[in-house]
């Protein structure tokens, strides 16, 4: 098989406990050298402490590991290892080809699913992106949460996207959005986006019980997207941010940068022209996101009972 769930792993989805999946791209290609590997530790831990069994997906060899040993994390945060960034799109040519890559939120979401994870933490989703109604980028994650039934826990969407028009694709797909704690959507760096979030929701267990009845009530197939804003400590002063925005938006005519580099160059922006703090707000982010997504698999976990030989 060319999709593997480790044993850890295996058995708790057998068993009905709960998982929650977390991406490799973040370690890959958006932390620096080193310290990637620290925030991989943290936050397999983060999810551990919260009672749930963490599961970094990657492709390595040909082969989707859901669940990677302390070896394969390493390989994953290693600079020289040359992984490639890999979609949904992308999952099937490097199976096929034997190479080795990290998935992006719509690859673990699918990978996830395929062996029954359906609890995923991250960093942003990705959106519609400034200008699509003439380039028509936008991103496959919104497209995968429309036909995947996994729950994603992310900070909204990064402010260098068409936040509005995201969400109303989200609604056009049909996709919940569940504002933790918060009635306002939030943007990434920022726990507010000035747009107004469609529901709030307080506890995991009000997120359990939206997402089962959405899977057991509403036709169709979609995940459920639960925006989490990053934590207060650690939230990007919003002058600076919208300084570096205007920046980078400037950066990214004057070079005519399109496609796929946008986002690359952009964020890249933020983090050297932040002095660090565009870091220190991402990597609170994605602990915290690990955290709430723990706390909605152990309570779905509770509410669904344990699975029954």
């Amino acid at each position: 098989m060319r999709t593997r769930a480790s044993e850890e792993v295996a058995t708790a989805v057998r068993e009905g406990r709960p998982v929650v999946a977390l991406e490799s791209t973040l370690l890959a290609h958006g932390l620096p050298p080193g310290h990637n590997r620290k925030v991989a530790a943290r936050l397999e831990a983060v999810v551990r402490e919260r009672g749930a069994v963490p599961a970094t997906i990657a492709v390595l060899d040909g082969v989707a590991r859901i669940g990677l040993s302390d070896d394969e994390l390493d390989r994953v945060c290693d600079p020289d290892a040359g992984l490639v960034k890999l979609s949904q799109r992308d999952l099937g040519p490097v199976l096929g080809l034997g190479l080795s890559g990290a998935t992006t939120v719509a690859s673990t979401c699918a990978l996830a699913h395929a062996v029954g994870v359906d609890v995923f933490a991250t960093g942003g989703l990705g959106g519609v992106h400034r200008g699509a109604e003439t380039s028509w980028d936008v991103s496959a994650d919104l497209g995968v949460l429309a036909s995947t039934p996994t729950v994603v826990v992310c900070s909204g969407v990064k402010s260098v996207l068409d936040i509005p028009a995201t969400l109303e694709v989200l609604e056009t797909r049909s996709v919940p959005v569940l504002a933790y704690r918060t009635d306002a959507f939030p943007a990434f760096y920022l726990r507010d986006s000035g747009l107004p979030a469609p529901w709030r929701v307080d506890t995991p267990d009000q997120v359990a019980a939206a997402v089962l009845a959405h899977r057991s009530e509403v036709p169709g197939g979609s995940g459920v997207l639960v925006a989490n804003p990053v934590p207060p400590e650690v939230e990007m002063d919003r002058d600076l941010h919208d300084r570096l925005l205007r920046e980078g938006l400037d950066l990214l005519t004057s070079r005519d940068v399109r496609g796929k580099d946008v986002t690359p160059v952009l964020l890249e922006h933020f983090h050297s022209g932040s002095g660090g703090a565009s870091l220190v707000a991402n990597e609170g982010l994605v602990v915290h996101n690990a955290e709430v997504a723990a706390d909605i698999a152990v309570a779905l976990a509770e509410r669904s009972g344990p699975v029954r030989a």
